[in-house]
């Protein structure tokens, strides 16, 4: 599956934004605008945790796992209630397995960094001078030298937050998410649920418009989650910073192969249907 989110799902701030498409497009006075003393001010007094990398990562999982499903039950050529069936057990069965995994892997994770954070504290608290030598260390090895170690290793360790601060970031290279483990579980759940449910959406109004709608179910639903693949992929870009198009088109190519690979196992064994 198209798993991009070792980020944790950190939307970047309107001023990373700007700068990554400055790069991109090799704008030397946008790259200026960006770094400004008032840009970066801004950036920092701004500073929030985003879902939309949740958003996103139960968007593709939910649309690409159920029409996987839904192309798997037309290439066996069964009927409609049975992929209205199937398509809604994988919704909420799926889509509770993964929120339940994102709460667990991010509640973990959180708890890990939070008893480091403690474990820190408690060595600068019961022997200062070895966690002072770590951050010694840390900014020797950064080229800092002489009177300028000096007053570094001054400034850092004369604020304890600071200090822990440098500590998780420089020594164990770790950082509190602060959202919610509950809420990216929710968020994972009520977009894997949303967008999953387009692939079946032609097969809902087979229901009620029987004889229009039937024998262009899996066309219409292929288109719409065709679309929403791409759309999907697009918006991704606000988490990997690439290019809106190729993002939407890799998102599209991988939605297109998992279907396939389901419809060729539902058309060749059909006959065991």
């Amino acid at each position: 599956m198209d798993h991009v989110f070792d980020t944790g799902g950190k939307k970047a701030s309107g001023r990373v934004r700007s700068a990554q498409h400055a790069f991109r497009v090799k704008d030397i006075e946008a790259t200026k605008a960006a770094h400004t003393r008032k840009a970066i001010h801004a950036a920092e007094e701004h500073k929030e945790g985003t879902h939309i990398g949740d958003f996103v990562f139960g968007a593709i999982d939910g649309s690409v796992t159920t029409f996987a499903v839904v192309s798997g039950v037309a290439g066996a050529a069964l009927s409609s209630n049975i992929v209205i069936i199937l398509g809604l057990a994988n919704l909420l069965g799926d889509g509770i397995s993964m929120a339940v995994g994102n709460y667990l892997s991010s509640k973990s994770e959180r708890e890990f960094i939070q008893g480091e954070r403690r474990r820190e504290e408690w060595e600068i608290e019961h022997y200062p001078e070895g966690e002072r030598e770590e951050i010694r260390e840390i900014f020797r090895r950064k080229g800092f030298r002489g009177r300028q170690l000096k007053q570094v290793v001054k400034t850092i360790t004369s604020d304890k937050k600071i200090w822990v601060d440098t500590m998780m970031a420089e020594e164990l290279g770790l950082s509190e998410d602060p959202k919610s483990p509950a809420m990216k579980g929710i968020v994972t759940f009520a977009s894997f649920v949303a967008v999953g449910s387009i692939p079946l959406i032609p097969y809902a109004l087979g229901l009620f418009f029987d004889t229009s709608v039937k024998p262009i179910e899996y066309p219409l639903s292929f288109g719409m989650t065709f679309v929403a693949f791409f759309i999907i992929g697009s918006v991704k870009t606000y988490v990997t910073g690439k290019h809106w198009f190729k993002s939407g088109m890799e998102t599209l190519f991988v939605g297109a192969l998992a279907a396939g690979a389901a419809y060729a196992v539902g058309f060749f064994l059909r006959g065991l249907a």
